[in-house]
């Protein structure tokens, strides 16, 4: 495990300077792909938890061997739902198959005061740069 970092964050936009913080001084280095898979989910996470989990009440995000993990803490009990079958425009709903896809495991543990979603992203790392020679 490396880089845990428990974060006071009040907005996506801070959660996801924590990931990229994160991720960004990791050795190897994280391929792009991966970056944005993360910060994507990141953000879909935390506006999920102000939008419809009656506010953030919690956020860490860690790597461990080849997998970030990221869990973002509401203070609702309300499991997240999916757009899927519901009248057409409704409101929600969309971002959570998207998190589903972009992760490799998602587990959500009721908490005293609401819920915490845990999940895991595979991360790729970037291959090493072309080798600098210093000049003869």
């Amino acid at each position: 495990m490396t880089g845990a970092q428990q974060a006071p964050v009040n907005k996506a936009a801070e959660a996801r300077d924590h990931v990229q913080e994160l991720l960004s001084a990791h050795r190897p280095a994280i391929d792009e792909i991966s970056m944005i898979d993360a910060l994507l989910v990141t953000s879909e996470l935390v506006t999920n938890a102000q939008r419809h989990g009656d506010g953030l009440s919690g956020f860490s995000a860690r790597i461990v061997g080849d997998r970030l993990e990221v869990t973002v803490a509401d203070r609702s009990r309300r499991q997240p739902v999916t757009a899927i079958g519901r009248e057409k425009f409704a409101v929600g709903g969309y971002g959570w198959p998207m998190i589903q896809q972009l992760t490799a495991c998602v587990v959500i543990i009721p908490t005293s005061d609401g819920k915490a979603i845990t999940v895991t992203i595979p991360l790729t790392f970037a291959p090493p740069g072309p080798l600098t020679s210093s000049p003869v």
